[in-house]
This record gives structure tokens, C-alpha cells and sequence, in this order.
């Protein structure tokens, strides 16, 4: 009989039915780092969200055959020792394409349009000291005809592409960093900062795309323009963002990701106290519909895992 064990159940907020086979079910509200291995000591299959499984805690866990990452990401799991080693590793795929851009362009509107800042005056009384009818005081910028640099053509960046050209946005699609040879379809990375009145970061967190954006993309980049990153907080360097954002070097953020999750108290992001930045907490995937997806792809893995046949495996 295969044991399941789910280390950090309330971070999918849906309703979760057992496989369709037999089993001993046992969850976890959340699992700090110390009891890893004590709770999973037993288990031929893990679940995870976003708790660690590293190659040190995965060593000490003879009986593990699967782990199930309720996430699309899986930057948290050691995928190389489980490669190594014959543990299965299956992900989440396609749930979050219409929840994840929704939110992406949530935060460009409120920014382009400068709903802070208008939001802040109304609250100061501004409007109703006004001369007249209507107040000038942020600059207002329509999303027709402006273009939207994406970096990153999976489900999501495409999801967010068609809600662009609604808009009537031009949509560019950033080939790899650093590529000389540029495929159909795509624009050499380098124009797309160069061009993108808006860029939107689309792709998973690897050593290769680890600060992706940093000092010198900042320096490429419109002075008008806005960074939008719902993916991974490590695709940004954090201090240079601060810096680009201090100095005026780009015009705006919407971030939905940091590099750590949950922040420590006194993070340089969350004390900026600027219009032209919006931080939410890691919600742009947590859609109601979208995480009830998730929940049934989750178990539909792991069900097929135990029937032999494999899915969304990515070890």
C-alpha cells in the first residue's frame, strides 16, 4: 500500500479528493526544514508545494518512489539526485493561464494609469480642492499601441500575449539572452528591453536565468517603461530593481515574487513607499478556479504514477 504524505496542505486552498487506490493519506498544514525527514521517513510518495526536498533529505529516505510538486515550479526539489537515484517527479501544468495574466494586467493598468497615485490624492483631498473637473496631476498612458516585451513562450506567456493584442499592444517575444541566432517568431533579447514600453517575465527560476534582469538590463531599458515579474522572484536582482526604481531609471514595477518567500521584516522592497510600485504576496497563480484545477491534476499525477502510465513527469 502506497503512503502518501503531504507536507504543506494549506497552501492549496481546494478541495483535494484521496487516489483511487488503496492508500494511508496523512497531511501537514506546513513543514519546517527539521521535520522533513521524520515525516516523510515512511512515505513512497511526497507532496510539495513549496517545502525544500533536497539531496541531503532525500538521501535519508529509502522508501520514497514519487514526489508529486503541487506547483508548476520545481526549483524547491533536487531534480538531479532524483535523476540519479530513480525517484519520480511530477509537476503542475497549464492551470494558472487565465488566473496568472489576469494579474499581470491588473498591475499594468493600475501602474500605467497611475491608480496609486490618483488613489492617494483623492484619499488627501486633492480632488476635491481641484480647479476643475478632472485632476492632471500623474501621467496617464493608454496600453493601445504600446508594445509588451515577453520573456518566456510557454502557456502563460502566450495567454498573456492574446490578452495584449486585445489591447492592440505590440507583443514581442524575447529570444534567449546572450543568442546570436534569432528563431521565428522571436526578438533579439537585448531589442526587446530596448523596445518593450512594458516587460513581463514568463519563465522557471534556473542558475542560467538567475538575475536575467539586473544592473545592465535595467540600463537597456525605456526610461518610460515597466517591469512586471508574477514567475520568479531570483529572475530579478532585487538590489538593482531598488536602484532602477530610486533613481527613475524605469518608470515602474508589479511584482508578485521575491527572492525570499515570506520576506524577513525590514525588506528593502516591501519598505518602498512609491506609487509607481506594486507588491502583491505570491497570489497572482491562487485564483479559486484555477487552484481547484491544480488540485485535481495533482492527484490525476499521482494516480497515474501508481497505474504505470506517467504524467507531467520532469524526473
Amino acid at each position: 500500500m502506497e503512503k502518501i504524505v503531504f507536507l504543506d496542505r494549506t497552501t492549496i486552498i481546494a478541495n483535494l479528493r484521496h487516489p483511487a487506490f488503496p492508500h494511508q493519506w496523512e497531511e501537514y498544514a506546513a513543514t519546517e526544514n527539521s521535520e522533513i525527514v521524520t515525516r516523510l521517513q515512511d512515505a513512497t510518495i511526497g507532496i510539495t508545494n513549496k517545502v525544500p526536498l533536497r539531496s541531503a533529505s532525500l538521501a535519508q529516505l529509502p522508501k520514497l518512489k514519487m514526489i508529486a510538486a503541487a506547483a508548476t515550479g520545481t526549483d524547491n526539489i533536487d531534480i538531479a539526485w532524483c535523476k540519479e537515484h530513480g525517484v519520480v517527479v511530477s509537476n503542475i501544468r497549464n492551470y494558472s493561464v487565465h488566473t496568472v495574466p489576469e494579474h499581470v494586467f491588473m498591475l499594468v493598468l493600475a501602474l500605467r494609469r497611475n491608480l496609486l497615485a490618483y488613489r492617494e490624492d483623492v484619499q488627501k483631498g486633492a480632488r476635491q480642492k481641484s480647479a476643475q473637473f478632472c485632476l492632471f496631476s500623474h501621467p496617464v498612458r493608454d496600453l493601445n499601441g504600446s508594445t509588451l516585451g515577453i520573456i518566456g513562450n510557454g502557456a502563460i506567456g502566450k495567454a498573456v500575449a492574446q490578452i495584449a493584442q486585445a489591447f492592440g499592444m505590440k507583443v514581442l517575444f524575447a529570444e534567449h539572452k546572450g543568442t546570436s541566432e534569432i528563431r521565428e517568431g522571436y526578438t533579439a533579447f537585448d531589442t526587446v528591453l530596448r523596445e518593450s514600453d512594458v516587460l513581463t517575465l514568463h519563465l522557471p527560476l534556473k542558475e542560467q536565468t538567475r538575475h536575467l534582469i539586473s544592473t545592465a538590463e535595467f540600463e537597456r531599458m525605456r526610461p518610460g517603461a515597466l517591469l512586471i515579474n508574477t514567475a520568479r522572484g531570483g529572475l530579478v536582482d532585487e538590489a538593482a530593481l531598488l536602484t532602477a526604481l530610486k533613481s527613475g531609471r524605469i518608470a515602474g514595477a508589479g511584482f508578485d515574487v521575491l527572492v525570499k518567500e515570506p520576506p524577513t521584516e525590514g525588506h528593502a522592497l516591501l519598505d518602498i513607499n512609491l506609487p509607481n510600485f506594486i507588491m502583491t504576496p505570491h497570489i497572482a497563480w491562487s485564483g479559486r478556479e484555477a487552484m481547484q484545477i491544480l488540485a485535481d491534476q495533482l492527484i490525476d499525477n499521482i494516480e497515474a504514477y501508481v497505474a504505470g502510465s506517467g504524467q507531467n513527469r520532469v524526473a
